[in-house]
């Protein structure tokens, strides 16, 4: 007998998640209906509902189905719940243990589990139900496993583990790279890579794109492929984001590599994605046509990497991350003043926000003669590497590399004597608290020494990764003298500097004091480091009459 009221629901519930179809025909949805209706049917079941869940993964109960089948069931609705096994259920065994034995019970619902001979009604008979449903779980959890090592082991020979090409390709044909150009999506992307490169922000890209009524992505996609993509807005067809904007200037697809492994799900039983560090990530280069240049993505990264700060007069600075102070390392901050025609110059961030405190100097520089010293050091190098190429070369070479083991050195002490004395302020810490729970010490004295450790802990933890990145660039700096040639021979005399043009050509620009502080016309040096050579030219401004000393700091 079903021991079913009448007005109540059979539920016959399947479920076939993408790991199952390798087990072959015996789990697919069809063989799972077919068995459940003729054992219904056997079993004298009526008042039959199907409910199934194709292609969900059992660990996860978020399935609009069984979602589906709880509402039912927690609206009183449901008699009986019948699956092929435990596993179309799920495969946790404390969830399926949870459903079939405590909350299906707890709503009078009778639970059937075919293939397994698990019966809610029948207590003596289930005695292996947890059993089977720990099984379940381990299979789950080893099919997950499996899976993992096959994805990283196509990763690792470089084929793609995308299903659908970024914007900007198409996916390659047999014979044909990972990815192919479609030229009109390309078109786009370079004209986004310009515009960053340009100095505009993110927002105004997007504006200007979705202004122009260029199709984002997602409906480019739906145009060229004739189905949209999961989660595609479909009232909006122009609605370019910063997000998207983002995300393509910082995909090395672009560069012609491919990146596999940059997210991972947290778990066999949590399908959420994670990003995976850089370092984790599988990076196989030129895998297929490039659409951005080296020199372009590098412009890019560089703007990209430093935070640009609108000016109140609506404009972000072409100097933007560029200029440092010699001193304290500070960025320079950028001043302008309506009164002053917008333009005024810069000053060292540390010393405009602690003026009182004397932490720092102004290092103040105008921009107009910023402007005209950076405009005439790049000519000149461009000058030399077009028409005296060897000689620059030699120079050049010979000049970074001392230069470059020089500042190394620096940076490695200071790097092994920030992490020292980190290690040291732990260890402090760690005797001050013993100190204070023994009573050695007052209750005032531990909070004044502890707020004093942390803060200098703190200062030391945000300075260490910044060291760090600093030494590997300059253990991993070379010269590369003809990729500076390559750039040269584009140019023949800059009449204007852009943020494209300083971002090409300089990495950063460091002012020095002047010797005399209040005098205008005391001399000035800057340190202008090229990009590519990695190496600073050094000049001297004198303020007279617009005559500019320059002298190379050996």
């Amino acid at each position: 007998m079903s021991h079913q009221t009448d007005n109540l629901l059979t539920v016959l519930y399947l479920r076939l998640s993408r790991e199952d179809e390798n087990d072959g025909d015996s789990n697919s949805i069809v063989n799972q209906k077919e068995l459940l209706l003729r054992y219904a049917q056997d079993h004298g079941f009526a008042n039959i509902k199907i409910i199934s869940d194709d292609g969900y993964s059992g660990v996860s109960f978020d399935r609009p189905g069984f979602q589906e089948l709880l509402s039912l069931a927690n609206a009183g609705k449901v008699g009986v719940i019948i699956t092929k096994d435990l596993s179309r259920l799920g495969r946790n065994y404390i969830e399926v243990g949870k459903y079939s034995e405590v909350l299906f019970p707890g709503l009078g619902i009778r639970y059937i589990a075919v293939n397994d001979g698990f019966d809610s009604d029948d207590l003596d008979g289930n005695e292996l139900a947890p059993f089977k449903n720990l099984f379940n779980e381990w299979y789950a959890r080893d099919t997950s496993k499996k899976i993992r090592a096959v994805f990283r082991a196509k990763a690792a020979s470089g084929k793609t583990l995308c299903t659908r090409a970024p914007y900007g390709y198409r996916i390659g044909k047999e014979g044909e790279p990972n990815f192919v150009i479609d030229e009109e999506a390309a078109e786009v992307v370079k004209r986004i890579f310009r515009m960053c490169a340009q100095g505009i922000g993110l927002s105004a890209i997007a504006h200007t794109l979705k202004s122009e009524c260029i199709l984002k992505p997602s409906f480019y996609f739906y145009k060229t492929e004739g189905h949209y993509r999961t989660r595609t807005d479909i009232d909006t067809p122009y609605g370019w984001t910063r997000m998207t904007i983002r995300n393509m200037l910082e995909n090395e697809v672009y560069l012609g590599h491919t990146v596999n492994c940059r997210t991972r799900i947290v778990s066999y039983k949590d399908k959420r994605k994670v990003n995976v560090p850089k370092e984790e990530q599988i990076r196989i280069e030129n895998t297929h046509e490039a659409i951005i240049d080296q020199t372009t993505w590098d412009i890019v990264q560089s703007i990209r990497a430093n935070k640009r700060r609108v000016t109140r007069l609506g404009e972000v600075n072409k100097y933007s991350g560029l200029l440092y102070c010699s001193d304290c390392g500070s960025h320079l901050y950028f001043l302008c003043t309506r009164s002053l025609g917008g333009r005024v110059g810069f000053v060292c961030s540390n010393y405009r926000k602690h003026m009182e405190s004397h932490k720092c100097t102004p290092h103040f520089i105008r921009e107009i003669e910023l402007d005209q010293i950076v405009m005439e050091e790049i000519n000149k190098a461009l000058y030399f590497a077009r028409t005296r190429t060897d000689e620059f070369a030699e120079y050049i070479s010979q000049k970074t590399s001392a230069q470059s083991r020089k500042e190394l050195n620096a940076k490695m002490k200071e790097l092994t004597k920030a992490k020292r004395r980190s290690s040291e302020l732990t260890t402090l810490f760690t005797r001050l608290y013993e100190d204070s729970v023994l009573g050695r010490i007052s209750d005032e004295q531990y909070r004044m020494l502890s707020e004093a450790y942390t803060t200098e802990k703190r200062e030391l933890d945000a300075t260490i990764p910044d060291l760090e990145q600093e030494v590997e660039r300059l253990k991993e700096s070379t010269s590369n003298v003809q990729r500076f040639t390559d750039l040269a021979k584009k140019y023949v005399v800059i009449e204007e500097l852009t943020t494209e043009i300083l971002h090409t050509f300089i990495s950063k620009i460091v002012i020095h004091e002047r010797e005399k502080k209040s005098s205008k016309n005391s001399p000035q040096q800057i340190d202008i480091y090229f990009r590519y050579i990695d190496f600073p030219t050094c000049l001297e401004r004198m303020e007279k009459l617009s005559e500019i000393t320059t002298e190379t700091n050996e």
